[in-house]
Order: structure tokens, then C-alpha cells, then sequence
């Protein structure tokens, strides 16, 4: 059981990439960008194909990122100067992104499993390193033995090159073009009275957001050991289930308490997966269903919580008026009088 529910937070981490990507185009842009679905695969295909052809994996995943950023600028470009629908632009985008995907693999699946990848690289530096080991020696000395891993060279890099995406994607989003961005999703109309170039906003957001997206979808095709041109496919629903139950659960006061809540969405959102697959009716193929009832319930649960907010303030309102009603008829003064003279709850 801890095997699988560590193969989940690794996995809820990869992804966790992915799912900044998205909350920075739906959330902070505004814009239903359903680019995700074929900018996730173009990171796998240009990853993989560059993997296999001897490029540095670091390198590859690298040249991923720019690949997804350009298919980002080429939506806010079909939008912004093409004067298309949001919405219809990512469709458009998407579709295009299949054949194109396609392209770049030729062929639907490249395996990866005998080349060399990120995860092979830390996993030789953990073991020159004595990393492992050492880390496994600790766990045992503190009693902790049933929760040792066979690697941490996944996790822990991982882990640490999450963390430094956010932190980066916190301090762009304080700079002027981050706020400027972020004005463009809360009020584009006000933002040009400033002379902002929305246009350029929009495109350079888009861009970065399937750039991450790209990037995820590059160390997942690293991490499965394969690239194929239909991984993609409702990843932009596993995006969205990941910022709306890391809202839910964690908060989204700030930019930087929202990024926090977002990873840590993705990684719930692993392990609710993996839980829900133990149950003996479900199987793998159900994933995406399982996905669908978890958006469902993360977006009704706020909404149920206000409403009972506003229920039980109404029902101590109507008490109050009620013992008012009483006391006034005990005193003989008029319920008005009584009510005016009572100090404020």
C-alpha cells in the first residue's frame, strides 16, 4: 500500500507542473485554454524524440518547454489577432496539435525504457552518492523501516525543481509584466486604459502556461518510459480537478498561498486516484470518471458551505427576532422600541 501511495506523490509532483500551467491560463488569464490537451503531448513527443536520438535528457526537456510556449503563442495569436473565441482557439489549436504530434513521433508510441532519461541521471547520482542508503539507514533508526522507498532519486529532485518553478512563477507574477498579466485576467478593459499591450499579455501568459504544461509532459513521458500521442488526452480536466481541490482544501487568498494549494491539489488528486482504484469495482479505465465525480464534488462543496452559512445566519436572525418579539410582549413596549434600544450582535 505505501508503495503505491509513494508512487502517487511522485506522480502528483510531476504533474503538479502541469497543473500550474493551467491555473495561470484559467485563473489568472481568464481564458479556457484547451491548448493543454496537445501541448502536454507535444513536451512527450519533442522529449522523446530528442531522448532517442542521443540529446542530454536535461537539454530535451528543456527545448519541450519551448515547444509547448510556442503552441501557447500560437493560440493568444489565433485569438488576440485572428479575433477567434477563447475557446474555439484551443479547440483549433488542439486539433492541430494531433497531427502535428503525430508528426514529430512518426509513429503513435516511442518507447523510452532503454534510453537514457532525468530520472536515470539522478538515480545514478543517488547511488554514487550513497544518497539512498544513507536516507534508507535513517528511516530504520528512527523505527521507520515499513516506509522506505527502493529510490528517492525521483521524489526529492523533483520535489526541490518544483519548488523552484513556483517561486519563480510567484516572483514573475510581482514584476511588471506578471501584473500586468494578471490585470489582463481581472480587467483587460481597464489594463489598456494604461497603455497595456493586452495582445502581448495574453500570448506571452498562454505561453508560459503550456510551457509548464509542455515541460510536465516531458518528465512524464520520461517517467512512464514512453511517449504516446494520446497521453494528453483530459489532461485539461486533471488540471482543473487539481487547482479546484487545492483551492478547496488549501486556499487561494494570494498568488503564493494559490501556487502552494495547487501542488498540493495535484498531489491530493494522485492519491484520491490510487485509493479509488483499490475499490474492487473500479477499474483503471474508470480513471476518468472518478476524475469527473471529484470536480464535481470539489465545485459543489463550496457552494454548500455557503449556503449553509446563509441558513444558519438566517435562522439566528430569525431567533433574535423572535426573543425580541417575546421580551416586548413581557415588557408591554413595542417590539420597534425594544429592537432600536438592543445593542448590535
Amino acid at each position: 500500500m505505501f508503495t503505491s501511495v509513494f508512487g502517487s506523490v511522485e506522480a502528483g509532483i510531476i504533474y503538479s507542473l502541469m497543473a500550474l500551467g493551467v491555473y495561470l491560463s484559467f485563473r489568472i488569464l481568464d481564458f479556457p485554454d484547451l491548448t493543454v490537451d496537445g501541448s502536454f503531448v507535444t513536451g512527450a513527443a519533442v522529449g522523446a524524440i530528442l531522448i532517442s536520438n542521443g540529446t542530454n535528457p536535461f537539454l530535451a526537456s528543456g527545448i519541450a518547454l519551448l515547444a509547448g510556449f510556442a503552441a501557447g503563442m500560437l493560440t493568444g495569436l489565433l485569438h488576440t489577432k485572428g479575433r477567434i473565441n477563447p475557446l474555439l482557439s484551443g479547440i483549433l489549436m488542439m486539433i492541430a496539435l494531433y497531427s502535428i504530434n503525430l508528426r514529430i513521433l512518426g509513429k503513435p508510441n516511442v518507447p523510452l525504457s532503454s534510453e537514457e532519461t532525468v530520472f536515470t541521471v539522478f538515480r545514478s547520482w543517488f547511488e554514487s552518492l550513497g544518497i539512498d542508503e544513507g536516507l534508507s539507514a535513517f528511516l530504520n533508526m528512527v523505527g521507520l523501516s515499513g516506509f522506505i522507498p527502493s529510490t528517492w532519486s525521483i521524489l526529492l529532485p523533483m520535489a526541490i525543481f518544483v519548488l523552484a518553478i513556483k517561486l519563480l512563477l510567484d516572483a514573475f507574477l510581482k514584476t511588471e509584466v506578471g501584473l500586468a498579466i494578471r490585470g489582463t485576467g481581472d480587467n483587460e478593459q481597464m489594463v489598456r486604459s494604461f497603455s497595456v499591450h493586452t495582445d502581448w499579455t495574453k500570448m506571452i501568459g498562454l505561453g508560459l502556461a503550456n510551457g509548464l504544461v509542455a515541460l510536465s509532459g516531458a518528465f512524464v513521458a520520461q517517467y512512464n518510459g514512453f511517449a504516446d500521442v494520446g497521453m494528453g488526452i483530459g489532461m485539461i480536466v486533471i488540471g482543473l480537478a487539481s487547482v479546484i481541490i487545492g483551492e478547496a482544501i488549501f486556499g487561494a487568498k494570494s498568488v503564493v498561498r494559490a501556487t502552494i494549494a495547487v501542488i498540493g491539489g495535484a498531489i491530493v488528486y494522485r492519491l484520491v486516484v490510487a485509493f479509488a482504484l483499490k475499490v474492487e469495482f473500479l477499474e483503471a479505465g474508470d480513471m476518468k470518471l472518478i476524475t469527473a465525480i471529484m470536480v464535481i464534488i470539489a465545485l459543489l462543496i463550496p457552494k454548500w458551505v455557503d449556503s449553509y452559512k446563509k441558513y444558519r445566519k438566517k435562522r439566528t436572525r430569525l431567533k433574535q427576532m423572535d426573543a425580541i418579539s417575546i421580551q416586548a410582549r413581557a415588557t408591554g413596549k413595542g417590539g420597534e422600541q425594544l429592537a432600536a434600544t438592543k445593542p448590535d450582535q
